[in-house]
Order: structure tokens, then C-alpha cells, then sequence
């Protein structure tokens, strides 16, 4: 996603603090997908994406033509501004997109953000739990 994309930073002179709308942000700034872990229990699948930089209200999730669509915002100017010793983490605007089975019932999705970390609960649909059948 970035490969086609300016690198907005305060050292290319790109205004930085302009507050943008999302579809703004996508066309114009630098975006890199967050490491991500999906797991499954015998109820739900979970996914959890790590975004480092990003707070809550920056972050938007959206189901759109069967995709999960995750998006999240850094404060560029905070995140350019600090004097790194040692920096790993890949710095940028966070976008994933993956497609949803039809075995998630895509009403009961939730979602929490703790400490950079998103997490979305993708309950599966009764339909397709296992089921015990009695024998008679």
C-alpha cells in the first residue's frame, strides 16, 4: 500500500498537522499494514493488530463487500518529532483489509483498543459450531 505513496513527514516541508478526512488520509499519506494474529476458539475467531502510535479514537473499523477494513491514524508530528536511540517498529498510518467467510456473523463483531493493540472479536455463526447429536 505505500509503494505508490509520499512519505509525509516534517522533513519533506508536507504539512503534518492538517487534520484530513480518511479518504483524504488514504489518497495522500504514507500507510504499512500492522503485524497481525488471528486465532480461533470454538465460538469465535479473534484478531489482533498491533499499532504502535495510534490512540482509540484514531482507529477505524469498517465491514464493507464482505471485507474487514482496519485503519489507524498516527499523530505524525508526535511520532517524527522524538529523538529515537533505537527504532524497530515500522512508523506509519495502519491499513489491513481481509475477507470474511460467511461463517462469521458479522452483527455480533466487536472490537477493543488497548495499548496500541486492536482486538476483534469475529463471532462464528451458530451454524457452523460442532454440535453434539444425540443418539436415540
Amino acid at each position: 500500500m505505500t509503494a505508490n505513496k509520499e512519505v509525509v513527514t516534517p522533513e519533506n516541508g508536507v504539512n503534518v498537522t492538517e487534520e484530513k478526512s480518511w479518504e483524504q488520509a488514504l489518497e495522500n499519506e504514507s500507510w504499512v499494514a500492522p503485524l497481525v494474529d488471528i486465532y480461533e476458539t470454538e465460538d469465535d475467531f479473534f484478531l489482533t493488530a498491533v499499532m504502535p502510535g495510534v490512540e482509540k479514537r484514531d482507529v477505524k473499523i469498517k465491514m464493507e463487500e464482505g471485507n474487514l477494513i482496519l485503519m489507524g491514524r498516527i499523530n505524525y508530528s508526535q511520532m517524527f518529532n522524538r529523538k529515537y536511540v533505537l527504532k524497530e517498529t515500522e512508523t506509519g498510518n495502519y491499513y489491513r483489509k481481509f475477507k470474511i467467510s460467511d461463517s462469521v456473523d458479522n452483527n455480533k463483531i466487536n472490537a477493543t483498543f488497548e495499548n496500541g493493540i486492536l482486538t476483534v472479536q469475529l463471532p462464528k455463526h451458530e451454524r457452523i459450531k460442532p454440535k453434539n447429536i444425540e443418539i436415540k
